[in-house]
């Protein structure tokens, strides 16, 4: 883990980035921090992690296995951040508008996503995303 690139893109390494986050080792200072390191969850089928950064009331309709295959059937490869509203460390709530390509059944999707993050007892969380 020490010298691979980190999924999520920021051009620093695994370790040195989402590593900590998805290890439980730190929390995710910013709403952007904590949408990257989703990501990278789902490239490394951490499927715990993403489970662990959902909105604690959001969790009782999170289906672990459902979850697991489809990251399990899609090949990711890449994620660009296009928006960030709020979600600084001084923030309580943020946006992110992003999209993920991934490889599934042989032809390359784009999922593009405005995210809605809170944070909690100093942690941020994932809550939902918005309709465009």
């Amino acid at each position: 883990m020490t010298t691979d690139m980190c999924p999520c893109g920021s051009g620093k390494t695994l370790a040195s980035c989402c590593g900590p986050l998805l290890s439980g080792l730190a929390n995710a200072e910013t709403a952007e921090a904590l949408m990257r390191s989703r990501y990278s969850a789902y490239v490394t089928l951490n499927i715990s992690y993403l489970k662990d950064t959902l909105w604690p009331k959001n969790r009782t309709g999170f289906d672990e296995t459902a979850t697991m295959q489809w990251a399990r059937e899609n090949h990711w490869t890449g994620l660009t951040v296009l928006q960030v509203h709020g979600g600084e460390t001084a923030d309580r709530e943020g946006t992110v508008l992003f999209e993920a390509k991934f490889l599934a059944a042989g032809k390359l999707h784009t999922h593009r996503e405005l995210s809605r993050f809170r944070k909690k007892a100093g942690r941020w969380y994932y809550v939902e995303a918005i309709p465009a």
